[in-house]
């Protein structure tokens, strides 16, 4: 090495630490999208919860006002000797009853939160799919920056081809997560 010519780089060096920038690159891609399933699938996690809890809150409703409904007719051994204040009682929570059932203007009825609560449940689980691609593309990406590093310093370029196919497979894993995270079950 001369003083005037300055030091010399090796060609197939500033390829391989090209690679590495863009592994890099995509690796943050690829985590950002990552953490971002894994706050979707808390997110629907939490709102799926929330619905089948008020599905079971109203499914307790339904039952104790049929219960009081049945218990209160079942004192008078004939409807005609019930007083029409009862029976209108027992009708109207009869009435309550079947509303608990199903309320379309609202969507909170059982039958309009069951819906709720499964869409919420499977958009939990397409963003877990979505996650472990992310997770699988993250290694693949890191794995590959590794065997670049390996190849700079070795000069074995057949790590540098296999750092390559990884970091392929780790894009192929990131585009699966962003837009199609239910094909692949792994």
């Amino acid at each position: 090495m001369s003083a005037e010519h300055g030091p010399h780089i090796d060609p197939s060096n500033k390829r391989i630490a090209l690679l590495v920038a863009v592994l890099a690159a995509f690796l943050a891609i690829c985590e950002t999208g990552g953490k971002s399933a894994q706050t979707e699938v808390l997110t629907q996690h939490v709102e799926a919860a929330n619905l089948w809890t008020f599905f079971q809150a109203k499914t307790v409703r339904q039952t104790v006002l049929r219960t009081a409904a049945e218990a209160l007719g079942a004192e008078y051994q004939a409807p005609a000797d019930m007083p029409p204040s009862i029976s209108k009682l027992i009708e109207k929570w009869q009435a309550t009853a079947q509303r608990y059932e199903t309320e379309p203007q609202t969507g909170e009825g059982r039958t309009e939160l069951m819906v709720r609560a499964k869409m919420h449940e499977q958009k939990r689980e397409r963003a877990r799919a979505a996650y472990h691609l992310f997770e699988y593309g993250s290694a693949a990406f890191q794995l590959a920056i590794v065997l670049a590093g390996a190849a700079a310093l070795t000069s074995v370029m057949a790590l540098a081809l296999v750092s390559g196919g990884l970091g392929v497979l780790g894009m192929l894993m990131t585009a699966l997560g962003y837009f199609e995270p239910t094909l692949l079950h792994l």
